[in-house]
């Protein structure tokens, strides 16, 4: 493939986007929009964000060191936008996108009701960076949509339908997979052949979405209006 070269930039894209919420020392509540969040280690668990010093939950989270990472739906995309454009210091943002706000369970600061994910978190480092400040932190608990566990008590995210963020857009999240981890080497070769189907639906429900070719009846009217135009 021909390929075009770029100066040295982060294009690291698409990752989850998330609302961050949190709480001052004295008992301010606060919620912002992060792109850049991720996970960074299993045992313990531990996730990060990254923050511009400017930013008003910077300074709520450094007083605290904690903060719930939210986790939002499609149909919270325009709640999503608005509290990364709009800052805590002019308005509250909270009561304006009137969030339900439910006290967290390991720590002092509230998650967003409406969100079907929402992760609590102690800051353990803080790692200056340049126009960013990299949160390192623990998972101390979450709070699940029980509606994304299935029979078996399986966390199913795709049934969340969350958003992505890439290059300044907000996508859905797939809900079809195309693979699963080891599928490549696995022995349980129909599994591997179900997960190829799921390719082909996918495939098979674009292409019903392109526009029809038009029948010969259209074409045939369309060459005679254009016959009688150039007359």
């Amino acid at each position: 493939m021909k390929k075009t070269k770029f100066k040295g930039s982060v294009i690291l894209n698409p990752v989850p986007v998330v609302m961050v919420t949190s709480r001052s020392s004295e008992g301010k509540d606060n919620v912002f929009t992060v792109a850049w969040a991720g996970t960074v280690c299993t045992t313990p668990p531990m996730l990060s964000i990254s923050i511009r010093p400017e930013r008003l939950s910077y300074e709520y989270i450094k007083e605290t060191m904690q903060f719930t990472i939210n986790l939002p739906h499609r149909r919270l995309t325009k709640e999503t936008d608005y509290c990364g454009v709009r800052s805590g210091r002019q308005l509250d943002k909270i009561k304006e996108m009137g969030f339900t706000m439910v006290e967290g369970t390991h720590i002092d600061v509230p998650y967003i009701d409406e969100c079907p994910v929402s992760i609590e978190c102690k800051v353990k480092s803080i790692v200056p960076l340049g126009t960013h400040d990299l949160f390192i932190a623990e998972v101390m608990g979450s709070h699940i949509d029980s509606k994304l566990l299935d029979e078996n008590g399986k966390l199913c995210l795709e049934k969340g339908n969350l958003i992505n963020y890439c290059h300044g857009e907000y996508y859905p999240m797939a809900k079809d997979a195309i693979g699963k981890f080891g599928f490549s080497v696995a022995k349980n070769k129909p599994e591997i052949k179900n997960i190829s189907n799921v390719e082909k639906k996918s495939e098979s429900q674009r292409g019903k979405s392109e526009k029809k070719k038009p029948s010969k009846k259209a074409k045939k009217s369309l060459k005679s209006g254009k016959k009688k135009n150039k007359k």
